[in-house]
């Protein structure tokens, strides 16, 4: 029998259950991707959408993947270079594949979200954002009221309160700000050193210009961290009261990405001292009018963010935590992953072969995923468990023609460890999470994932704090 839920959060208990697992941004994984995904693929299954009676809406992102310098716990898709011509390169083959896209999209199919990610976005000049921006509005009908979300990665190091303005007269009104951590000597070690007053005078910048949304990006489990010294970083964040703030700790992975072996595991901290890291930051923002939303952002009231997490409205893919859920997703650029219906389409990864096949007049699709009836049902329960605080078991049995507690039973007899520990209680027809499963909740989305048997992720996946 379970016992009764906890109203408080378990340090010990997350320690206990702090194990590897995906972060769930897709389901199934990236890792699960294949080549059998091509361009012809691709194209049929936009063609399939665009003749659904309501198309859906669409998000695009956009990654341009240049930097000037590399920081050492970056795992993106990134390009270190300070060769103008090599980024001109790209970017022609950019905006044809932006072109080549736009062709195969309906134009009644109205463009709700941009992001512009990387790498660096704010590497390219005002000039090439102003020539990358007319080319999307060509080949795409972007919405242009104020219920749009047009967001850019804003590298701090790389602009001043002029070039704000200037992003948000190109049609951006949401930015983020990548900070990770404000102390200098943690920024020596993860090679990334940035005027703290500079930054902060930034986000104060954004707010007065009129950004619908202003978020700060910070890391916690870099070298050198302490409780102390990331407190002063919180501290000097939430003066300037950012209306997003997104949370992430580092995932150690030098085995993928070079970079990070320029970081000693040694340098980390510990297991329990991430998580005094990840619980002191959670207990500061909860304590300065902060909503947790999901796995690691949090935002003010009167955020978008809060208000899709009310409203059953919040979706989750690989740029994190975002409303308008059901949108189909363009994405373009190095390495970009799309989503078009049940389909997952991956660009290249290789700079040299994504501009051979644009040039060539291809999409650069390389790899990717079809879903299947079960995949489909799977998802939809672990985007539930990733995004909000329980399952409505009745509601996803109407949504997919299943008896829950049949279809599920294995995965809910796995969870009686959970529940035992009061992480999850199954109360009536739903599942819910305790404020302690909240913040495991990758590990009770593993519960419901059918490959994660199969998988040794030590290799692939972080810490889930």
């Amino acid at each position: 029998m379970a016992s009764q839920m906890p109203k408080v959060i378990d340090p010990e208990l997350i320690h206990r259950y702090d194990a590897l697992g995906p972060r769930y941004t897709s389901y199934p994984t990236a890792r699960h991707f294949h080549k059998g995904i091509t361009e012809t693929i691709f194209r049929e299954n936009v063609a399939f959408s665009n003749e659904d009676p309501i198309p859906s809406d669409l998000s695009l992102y956009i990654h341009i993947p240049f930097c000037r310098r590399p920081c050492f716990y970056c795992g993106c898709t990134r390009i270190v270079t300070h060769h103008a011509p090599r980024v001109s390169s790209y970017l022609d083959q950019l905006h044809r594949e932006i072109a080549l896209q736009g062709d195969g999209i309906g134009r009644d199919r109205i463009v709700r979200q941009l992001h512009l990610g990387g790498g660096t976005p704010t590497y390219l000049t005002d000039t090439e954002l102003e020539s990358l921006m007319r080319a999307i509005r060509k080949a795409f009908t972007l919405d242009e009221g104020l219920d749009r979300e047009f967001g850019i990665e804003v590298d701090p190091r790389t602009v001043d309160a002029s070039r704000l303005a200037r992003f948000l007269a190109l049609g951006f009104n949401r930015v983020s700000f990548g900070i990770q951590d404000l102390d200098h000597t943690v920024q020596q070690a993860i090679n990334r050193i940035q005027d703290p007053e500079h930054t902060l005078t930034l986000v104060e910048k954004a707010h007065h210009l009129g950004f619908a949304s202003v978020n700060v990006d910070l890391l916690y489990g870099l070298p050198g961290q302490s409780p102390e010294r990331f407190q002063t970083t919180i501290q000097s964040v939430l003066r300037v009261q950012p209306g997003r703030i997104a949370l992430y700790g580092y995932a150690h992975l030098p085995g993928q990405f070079r970079f990070q072996r320029k970081i000693p595991s040694a340098a980390l901290p510990d297991a329990h001292a991430r998580i005094a890291l990840f619980l002191m930051a959670f207990e500061r923002f909860a304590a300065s009018g902060y909503h947790p939303i999901g796995l690691d952002h949090f935002a003010r009231n009167g955020d978008k963010l809060v208000d899709a997490a009310r409203d059953g409205s919040l979706q989750r893919n690989f740029q994190g935590y975002s409303t308008h859920a059901g949108l189909d997703s363009v994405a373009l650029g190095l390495s970009a992953i799309s989503r078009i219906g049940t389909l997952y389409a991956q660009n290249s990864k290789d700079e040299a072969d994504y501009l051979t096949s644009l040039s060539a007049g291809h999409l650069p699709i390389r790899m990717g995923y079809q879903l299947n009836a079960d995949d489909v049902i799977r998802a939809d329960v672990i985007e539930r468990i990733m995004c909000h605080e329980e399952v409505d078991e009745e509601a996803v049995e109407r949504r997919h023609q299943i008896q829950f507690r049949d279809y599920f039973a294995s995965a809910l007899e796995s969870l009686k460890d959970l529940e035992h520990d009061g992480l999850v209680a199954q109360t009536g027809k739903r599942l819910i999470l305790s404020p302690t499963g909240q913040i495991l909740r990758r590990i009770v989305a593993a519960r419901f994932d059918a490959y994660r048997p199969q998988e040794d992720g030590s290799r692939h996946y972080s810490r889930v704090i």
